[in-house]
């Protein structure tokens, strides 16, 4: 059964960082909802044990990734021979570009040592690729969604075009902070391009759980032909609740790149684990999909909720049609300042924070957390709603 749970007092980044201090945040990646019964039971058997040294990963974990998305999502497969784990998505993918430099650096002899990476990514971009990019050393390349008909696409000539010039593509699948889900199609055609300008392509599929009625998530594996070079990087943590525990999932189907990612994760020292992220996600996983299915629900209904408030109580504003993720993305350019301006402003006076579309490389919206309960979303927007009204 869903339980939100009152953070604030409980040393949370979302509650109670400085900046949080006696506002209602919607803006940090992290739900407030009490993880599912079958983890609590689990992270309890092993406290008893009493012993928290150096773990090893277990054959029950390979086989709980495997069977989950198998069952779920079709995706067939998953062993341990293809498997390797890091403490974080987003320190796995720091690896990654270094793995990958190395590899592009033995293939190309004529390429210097200091030439960067090329990372070719989607903007608006989760704000954590821009720092991946620029503190492995990388370059960026960005290639803009464009706005259609209240939806964000691909603009697949410009995709092309940059593909040209890069080295790798960094994918969102499904893509925060739009909330898009790339459909199948949309997925063949992004890795027909790769492939054939020979993009290595590392999808961020950390969402994957998060799919509303009339969309369903494809695993970029599941499209994948043999010839492309790709890996896959997944975790329980954003869908359960669980992301302090530290325990990530790196999909690697060719064997040669497998070991290269490998040691650049023993290089960085991110494949470290936390016996109690281990458990977790053994429990996530076999045990808890009524609880993710129910999340779905209660955070699709926030969604509705906050559509239907902004069309009917502020309609200077605009929301975006969200298929996933647990994050609205609206329009605040109306209001006549930056998004960073307004998100500020909107803190000082009337305590609700929401993050800036500027951290995503965007201008003019604000990204809203829905992973909430109902009355705490309902008083940030009646909050939101008297800002604006009194300017």
């Amino acid at each position: 059964m869903l339980e939100y749970i009152n953070r604030r007092g409980s040393d949370c980044y979302k509650w109670d960082s400085e900046c949080a201090e006696g506002c209602l945040p919607l803006w940090i990646a992290d739900m407030d909802f009490r993880a599912a019964a079958p983890i609590r039971r689990a992270m309890q058997s092993r406290l008893d044990h009493g012993v928290f040294g150096y773990s090893i990963v277990p054959q029950q974990n390979y086989d709980a990734v495997s069977h989950w998305f198998a069952r779920r999502h079709g995706w067939h497969g998953i062993s341990r021979e293809n498997l390797l784990y890091a403490t974080a998505v987003v320190p796995a993918i720091s690896a990654i570009f270094a793995a990958l430099k190395t590899r592009i650096m033995n293939a190309d002899t004529t390429r210097q040592r200091c030439t960067p990476l090329r990372i070719l990514t989607f903007t608006p971009a989760y704000n954590c690729f821009f720092a991946c990019i620029e503190n492995m050393g990388c370059e960026l390349v960005a290639s803009p969604l464009v706005l259609k008909d209240n939806r964000f696409e691909i603009n697949w000539e410009e995709l092309e075009q940059k593909a040209e010039r890069a080295d790798v593509f960094l994918l969102c699948n499904p893509h925060n902070p739009t909330g898009r889900v790339w459909t199948r199609d949309e997925l063949t055609r992004m890795a027909d391009i790769m492939r054939q300008h020979g993009l290595y392509v590392i999808s961020d599929e950390i969402h994957c759980e998060f799919a509303f009625p009339g969309h369903e998530y494809t695993p970029f594996a599941t499209i994948a032909r043999d010839d492309t070079d790709f890996c896959v990087c997944t975790s329980a943590s954003k869908a359960f609740n669980i992301a302090g525990l530290l325990c990530a999932n790196i999909y690697v189907p060719n064997h040669e790149l497998h070991e290269q990612i490998n040691h650049a994760l023993e290089v960085h020292e991110v494949n470290g684990l936390n016996p109690f992220g281990l458990v977790a996600q053994v429990a996530a996983y076999n045990e808890s999909e009524q609880w993710i299915d129910e999340l779905n629900e209660y955070v699709y209904a926030n969604f509705c909720y906050l559509r239907d408030y902004i069309e009917s109580q502020l309609p200077m504003l605009r929301i975006h049609e969200t298929e996933g993720t647990y994050l609205g993305w609206v329009d605040v350019s109306a209001l006549g300042k930056t998004a960073e301006a307004f998100c500020h402003d909107l803190a000082r006076t009337s305590h609700v924070l929401f993050n800036p579309s500027e951290m995503y490389g965007a201008e003019g919206y604000i990204r809203v957390n829905l992973a909430t309960s109902r009355e705490v979303l309902a008083e940030a927007l009646a909050r939101l709603k008297d800002y604006i009204d009194k300017k």
